[in-house]
């Protein structure tokens, strides 16, 4: 059943809590949700099997929380703390956090700024390019993706990226309005010295054609306990419902 949290700013966060355990929080990617990026590809069944509870979140602007169509109002350090949020109204005050894309992305601003709250840190979707080469977070890329969302005319999209993008925003029950104010706040990396302070376990896991992330390996090497992991045969888009994510997330999480 869904619930609602009301953060600082007002904004209804929607949230779900399933199963029996110790509970992991899951953080989806840009114009996904909690429905799409992880009941619909198995995560839930696989949390359950390996013993744990999920509480999984509805980022603002996406799923069933509020959408604003104000960019002002994504930044990612406001949505790490609708997280906090979520998890006080849940009754939870640390756990591990599994986060994939833009859901990887708010997880290392969640554990910088709430290190308690977080056991261990499993990203996945993020990778090589969060520290270097084609980042969405770059003002130019995210303005021409938001642009794109925004777009009559969808064949006039020239960047593959940007069409992907278009193309997965279109699906029914999105905003497109939302996901490019979203877009347009997309946040930039956190420095390479608060990104090596982060002393908690963090794995990264890639699918090896992931253009977007880039591979998982040098982000991994970056943290004092980082791993990687790599999901041969997956881009950006299907290695979230790809059994070796699950399996390498589980691991770690029981590990």
């Amino acid at each position: 059943m869904t619930e609602f949290a009301t953060t600082s700013d007002g904004i209804h966060v929607a949230y779900e809590r399933l199963g029996e355990g110790p509970p992991v929080v899951l953080v989806h990617g840009f114009a996904s949700s909690k429905e799409q990026n992880w009941k619909s590809t198995g995560w839930y069944g696989s949390l359950a099997e390996a013993g744990f509870s999920v509480l999984a979140i509805d980022n603002r602007g996406h799923g069933e929380s509020d959408k604003p169509h104000d960019s002002a109002l994504y930044h990612h350090d406001r949505m790490a703390e609708d997280v906090a949020t979520v998890m006080d109204q849940a009754g939870i005050d640390a756990a591990p956090y599994v986060g994939y894309s833009m859901g990887g992305l708010i997880g290392l601003r969640f554990l910088a700024h709430f290190p308690d709250r977080v056991t261990r840190l499993a990203l996945g979707g993020v990778g090589e390019h969060y520290l270097i080469g084609p980042r969405v977070s770059d003002p130019e890329r995210r303005a021409a993706i938001a642009d794109a969302l925004l777009t009559e005319d969808k064949n006039s999209i020239t960047d593959p990226r940007a069409r992907m993008f278009r193309d997965f925003a279109e699906q029914q029950g999105k905003d497109r309005l939302a996901l490019a104010a979203c877009m347009r706040a997309m946040t930039g990396p956190l420095p390479l010295e608060i990104l090596k302070s982060l002393t908690k376990p963090i794995l990264v896991v890639d699918g090896d054609q992931d253009t977007v992330a880039g591979p998982s390996g040098p982000l991994a090497a970056i943290f004092p306990h980082g791993s990687a992991a790599i999901v041969p045969g997956r881009d950006h888009m299907s290695a979230v419902g790809a059994r070796p994510t699950r399996q390498a997330v589980v691991d770690f999480l029981k590990s």
